[in-house]
């Protein structure tokens, strides 16, 4: 390999980047009254801005709807990314389940390439920990005996892994792993 090669290899090595995939659109309580639809995030970054490297969680729409809704809160007059549209009645719909996979994929890449985002430590808690939305504005008012760099790290210790095991019990209802008395100090 020429110099100039190995010269550019490591640069693109050293260059950031924040990798994030929406995948494996699951129906939860599928027949009930209160199904949903939750997706997989997979985050993969060798970006400082984040804490864990690498995470697995589940997030459903409606926690989308609130995230937007944060991050345009805080964004100022900086205009955040559409989600894609809310249907009610299409689950079943296997074309509506990838569209909307895709809606969520272009808002995730949009949002974690915007420097007013990215300061936001409720996307971090977002895509790095299974808090529900309540625990994650919690955290961030100072209301938790933990700090939100101390949340993501034990998510991403004692969960490691978590997300994917779902796919081996698909059935399985996600659960919390982590309770706000695992990481009292």
């Amino acid at each position: 390999m020429s110099a100039f090669k190995q010269y550019s290899y490591v640069l693109l090595l050293l260059q950031e980047f924040i990798a994030v995939r929406v995948q494996d659109p699951r129906i939860q309580n599928e027949g009930s009254w209160n199904s949903y639809v939750d997706y997989k995030l997979f985050l993969h970054t060798n970006s400082k801005a984040f804490t864990a490297k690498t995470s697995c969680v589940r997030r459903r729409y409606s926690e989308f709807v609130w995230l937007k809704k944060k991050l345009q809160k805080n964004s100022g007059l900086v205009p955040v990314p559409d989600l894609p549209g809310k249907s009610l009645f299409s689950f079943g719909n296997d074309d509506f389940l990838e569209r909307r996979r895709k809606g969520l994929q272009h808002f995730l890449d949009k949002v974690v390439h915007m420097t007013v985002c990215l300061s936001d430590s409720q996307l971090h808690l977002f895509l790095q920990t299974q808090l529900p939305v309540r625990h994650i504005e919690d955290c961030v008012q100072g209301h938790t005996p933990y700090t939100v760099t101390d949340a993501i790290l034990t998510y991403a210790s004692s969960n490691r892994g978590y997300a994917q095991a779902q796919e081996e019990e698909p059935g399985k209802e996600r659960s919390l792993n982590v309770s706000y008395e695992s990481m009292e100090r």
